[in-house]
């Protein structure tokens, strides 16, 4: 006798999980990135020297490769990467005074667009002859050139979400996690050998280091008043950030408009907006630091919900580096990095002597 199939066998069984409420599904991998970021802040405590991000993305890696994450962690690590990373992006604007920055003087401004434009067109020129593809080289270039691992995962926010910028992105930040660290005692002691005053030293440092964090390491290894004004000059470049995000928005519309043009229906992908909506908050912290009378307490809660979330981004971003899948880029991104931290320290230095000379 023939046994005809049930109900139940032709149906596919219902994923549980998809049953979940949304916010069931994001709280396994929300808890462990803030429980990472918690634990990266806590050491910073104890190491100040040692930045949080930094751990945060050490952590990351070193958990995913040591164990297998479940698939239930991944739907809260994919939000920490992307939307909580999008709101310490804006709380780092309330670290930013307009004036702070202006009383730079226009010379050390000129040297801080002339450093983020060298860094950016040194990839854009090098990444070619090395076979190196366009996304992988615009991250590297925005992260050595503006503010690290943010500024990598912030560009890589308006680009296609596709597995070649997934990948890129976590090789980008790598490569910042590596090259600025290598720059925190190599500054310091070029400038000691070059007899650069503190202040020059800071400039430098300020002007050529990959991530806030270690440019405040290096700051403090130099001394001297060296730390207050390497801070200022890396947030005139962190300021960058959104000017840079909104050009390469309206150039990402224009290509994706374009396909659609030339493939038709066949061409999909939502267009992103012309300036983010994370690069308008930023913008909005700013403007709120410089009128406002903040008050310390609010300025202090507001930095560290922004390392909190910086960090926890950091983290979800570490576990997607795999050390097997890193080794396989080969060396060309590595060499491409290296040149990008030469020219951009090179450009910096030369930009900051030249401009004591002449004040």
């Amino acid at each position: 006798m023939k046994v005809m199939p049930t109900t139940l066998s032709r149906t596919a069984r219902p994923d549980p999980v998809q049953e979940l409420p949304r916010w069931r599904v994001l709280l396994p991998g929300l808890a462990l990135c803030l429980g990472a970021a918690g634990t990266a802040y806590g050491l910073n405590r104890l190491l100040p020297q040692v930045s949080a991000l930094l751990i945060a993305i050490v952590l990351g890696v070193v958990l995913a490769n040591v164990v297998r994450l479940p698939t239930v962690l991944q739907p809260g690590i994919d939000l920490a990467a992307k939307k909580l990373l999008r709101a310490g992006i804006v709380l780092l604007g309330l670290q930013l005074v307009l004036t702070d920055i202006l009383d730079l003087g226009l010379a050390v401004l000129a040297v801080v667009v002339v450093v983020v434009a060298s860094g950016l067109f040194v990839t854009w020129l090098v990444a070619p002859r090395l076979g190196i593809n366009p996304t992988l080289a615009l991250l590297i270039g925005s992260g050595f050139s503006i503010c690290g691992a943010a500024a990598v995962a912030g560009v890589a926010g308006i680009l296609e979400p596709d597995e070649e910028t997934e990948e890129s992105t976590v090789t980008a930040v790598a490569l910042v996690v590596i090259f600025g660290t290598l720059m925190i005692p190599v500054i310091p002691v070029l400038s000691r050998i070059a007899g650069l005053d503190a202040k020059v030293a800071g400039m430098w440092a300020g002007g050529s280091i990959h991530e806030v964090a270690q440019v405040v390491a290096a700051g403090g290894i130099i001394g001297g008043g060296a730390l207050a004004v390497a801070v200022v000059v890396k947030l005139a470049r962190v300021l960058l950030l959104a000017p840079i995000v909104a050009v390469l928005s309206v150039r990402q519309r224009r290509r994706m408009s374009r396909r659609r043009t030339e493939g038709g229906d066949s061409a999909t992908g939502t267009l992103p907006p012309i300036v983010p909506l994370f690069i308008v908050g930023f913008v909005a912290m700013v403007v709120v630091r410089t009128v406002l009378p903040v008050p310390e307490i609010v300025l202090g809660a507001g930095g560290l919900i922004e390392t909190v979330l910086l960090a926890a981004a950091m983290f979800a971003l570490g576990t997607g580096v795999r050390i097997g899948a890193l080794a396989k880029v080969g060396l060309r991104p590595f060499l491409l990095a290296a040149i990008t931290t030469v020219v951009v320290a090179t450009v910096a230095g030369a930009g900051v002597v030249l401009v004591s000379a002449t004040s």
